[in-house]
């Protein structure tokens, strides 16, 4: 009898093991043909600064604000474990114990006490935006839940949660409601506010701060209770935290450098993370400085800003706009990259090609008088004449009639191909330049023009400013030599600093366009270049704008916030002598040929002449460059490349400094101005 029991006692567990078993399979079966919904959850592009920090964050495609989840806080994942789903790591998508307890409870009281769904369950109805109190939808998410568990892991399913949970309105996911309720990264939290973004998602409308905000309160307070009880802060955090008032209003999201930032998502599709060389203080300072330039002012009124490394070419600073969010004032508009007028902010380049051509230095004298060219009869731009001055004083006098003479020289075809070597497209109202182009008559951008200063202030040579990490690139041709270069730098740092400014070592010019149209100034100094514009994007006219007066304030203190960095010293051959102490040639402006045309006359019995080497010789760069000379009256000074090379020779004979592989020009000088020039060539 008993081995009877025995018997049917076996069978009976046999039965109910393989009743299981089938079970089991059944359900794995359900579990495994369960139809996943897309696990890829939309998040909004990000545009960060240099130290990692948020510029910028842009909205998914349906209008939510929802962000990658990065760094969140420890506290808050242990408060939202203990508060939501206490075993979350120990059960597979379903906490039987849980349901059981809410379905007693909710038999027991006639009404819902405690929910029984899992972190993975709420998953599941977030990804599917299902219902929550329907029993078909209880058994979809509990299906789903299991899946999930299986495909994505615990880790997994905690990052969809971090990213789908909702705040309210059109925010979900923790790193988003962090930066609404808090403006700041939930990286660091205080427990009063991770318990508060634990709290709201279980209803965030009823509980929203700014609309209700002693629910929001009160069931801050209720997790921060049971946080205590269960030892994850103290009493006294506790209480500290009760007592921590709640937000009463969403902060707007970051929005540093926000026209460059959609010029960057736009320029790269798809890309969720975008890192740039923005340095997040100096944009802030240079948002700022935009914005109290235009403040009573005036209606339209707008302002752009670009400020670079021009060591690295890294762009540290760019404002578009004074409010980008003010249609009255063309906010929409960036400036930075909008095609204006200069004004008088590209004369230093003419100078600097008169320079390097050795036709002028910046002690030359020149006629600043009424002149025609052609058709055009310029006028300076107080409609006054100073006579006979120097090329340092016409430059940082912003005369007009000095400039338009040494364009004439240089021709403007030549001027806008060196101002595209350096870096500045141009905007031609016809089809080729005219010289009009020294004072203004050409369009360029604020970028392009910052991408020309940092030319001058790397000795010529310039970089493409980039805001990307890793996309700038030097210029592969030169603009002007180094000397010509240092030469217009020192010039420009003599300008008198604007009134109440502190003076400091700054080269810097500023610009008013025809009309009033447009006011800037631009600088450099041994580290960084800046440029600031001011005007109506729409082109109007802004009655008594100058680029001195309005302009030139803002960029000294744009420098104000950045570390000293001096100008460089010159070069080792520039040439820093006073007018008297010159070469004849290069003490008074003239056209090339007319001081020497009398001196090198064939009828002149001494007339001044190259001997060695002659016109179109072709050296070697291995042997020492001896120029020899005939005739003429000592002392004797050589040029390469207009540059004085030995000066006030007692013989007509020097060794010259090898000025390296190509193309290069001979010039002598005698005392009386007499010279000669040989086109030599090195191999």
């Amino acid at each position: 009898m008993r081995s009877h029991r025995l018997a049917m006692s076996i069978f009976a567990l046999a039965l109910i093991l393989g009743v299981g078993a089938g079970l089991r399979d059944r359900l794995d079966l359900w579990v495994a043909g369960t139809e996943l919904p897309s696990l890829e959850v939309a998040v909004g592009a990000e545009v960060l600064a240099r130290d990692g920090s948020l510029l910028r964050a842009f909205q998914v495609a349906d209008g939510r604000w929802r962000l990658d989840a990065g760094s969140v806080d420890p506290l808050f994942l242990d408060m939202l474990l203990l508060w939501e789903d206490r075993r979350f790591q120990d059960h597979d998508g379903v906490d039987a114990r849980a349901m059981l307890r809410a379905g007693w409870q909710a038999l027991r009281h006639g009404r819902v006490v405690s929910g029984g769904s899992t972190l993975t369950m709420q998953v599941a109805r977030l990804l599917e935006e299902g219902p929550t109190g329907e029993w078909a939808g209880k058994a979809r998410q509990v299906r789903l839940a299991l899946a999930l568990e299986r495909r994505l892991g615990k880790s997994g399913i905690l990052d969809l949660y971090l990213r789908l949970a909702p705040y309210g309105a059109n925010v979900e996911g923790i790193r988003a409601a962090s930066l609404q309720w808090f403006g700041k990264e939930p990286r660091r939290l205080t427990p009063a506010q991770a318990a508060l973004l634990v709290a709201l998602p279980q209803s965030p409308e009823r509980r929203r701060p700014d609309r209700f905000p002693e629910a929001a309160r009160a069931a801050r307070d209720r997790v921060l209770a049971r946080a205590a009880r269960a030892g994850l802060i103290s009493g006294s955090d506790a209480q500290a935290a009760v007592a921590e008032p709640v937000p009463r209003e969403r902060r707007a999201f970051p929005a540093l450098a926000p026209l460059l930032a959609a010029r960057l998502v736009n320029a790269h599709p798809g890309a969720l993370r975008i890192e740039t060389t923005i340095d997040s203080r100096l944009q802030r300072r240079a948002e700022q400085l935009a914005a109290r330039a235009v403040r009573g002012r005036g209606p339209r009124l707008s302002a752009a800003i670009v400020l670079a490394d021009h060591r690295s070419g890294e762009i540290l600073a760019e404002v578009g706009a004074a409010d980008w969010t003010d249609v009255g004032s063309g906010g929409f508009v960036d400036m930075a990259r909008a095609w204006r007028s200069p004004g008088s902010a590209l004369k230093p380049f003419v100078y600097g090609l008169a320079f390097d051509d050795g036709l002028a230095h910046p002690e030359t004298l020149i006629e600043d008088r009424p002149a025609v060219f052609g058709n055009w009869q310029p006028q300076n731009f107080d409609n006054a004449f100073r006579g006979t001055v120097s090329l340092r004083n016409a430059l940082i006098w912003s005369l007009n009639i000095p400039v338009v003479r040494l364009a004439e020289i240089a021709g403007p075809n030549r001027i806008a191909q060196a101002l595209r070597r350096g870096g500045i497209a141009l905007q031609l109202p016809g089809d080729a330049p005219g010289l009009a182009i020294t004072l203004g008559g050409v369009g360029v951008t604020l970028e392009g023009l910052t991408e020309g200063y940092a030319t001058l202030a790397r000795g010529g040579r310039g970089i493409a400013l980039s805001p990307l990490p890793g996309g700038a690139e030097p210029h592969r041709t030169q603009m002007i030599g180094p000397v010509a270069a240092w030469q217009v730098g020192d010039i420009l740092a003599q300008n008198p600093a604007p009134n109440g400014a502190r003076q400091r070592p700054l080269a810097y010019k500023t610009g008013t366009s025809y009309g009033h149209r447009d006011a800037l100034a631009v600088g450099f100094d041994g580290a960084h270049v800046a440029s600031v514009w001011l005007g109506r994007p729409d082109g109007t006219p802004v009655p008594g704008v100058f680029g001195g007066d309005l302009a030139a304030p803002v960029l000294f203190d744009l420098f104000d916030a950045l570390p000293p960095a001096p100008l460089p010293p010159p070069p080792p051959q520039t040439l820093t002598l006073p007018n008297v102490a010159l070469p004849l040639p290069l003490r008074r402006f003239a056209p090339p040929g007319k001081a020497s045309a009398v001196a090198a006359s064939p009828a002149a019995p001494d007339a001044l002449r190259l001997t060695f080497p002659p016109d179109g010789a072709e050296l070697r760069t291995d042997a020492p460059l001896i120029a020899k000379a005939r005739g003429g009256r000592g002392p004797w000074t050589f040029l390469l490349n207009g540059i004085p090379a030995a000066i006030a020779q007692a013989q007509p004979v020097a060794t010259l400094p090898n000025p390296g592989i190509g193309f290069s020009q001979l010039t002598v000088v005698d005392s009386e101005g007499a010279s000669d020039t040989a086109a030599i060539r090195l191999h």
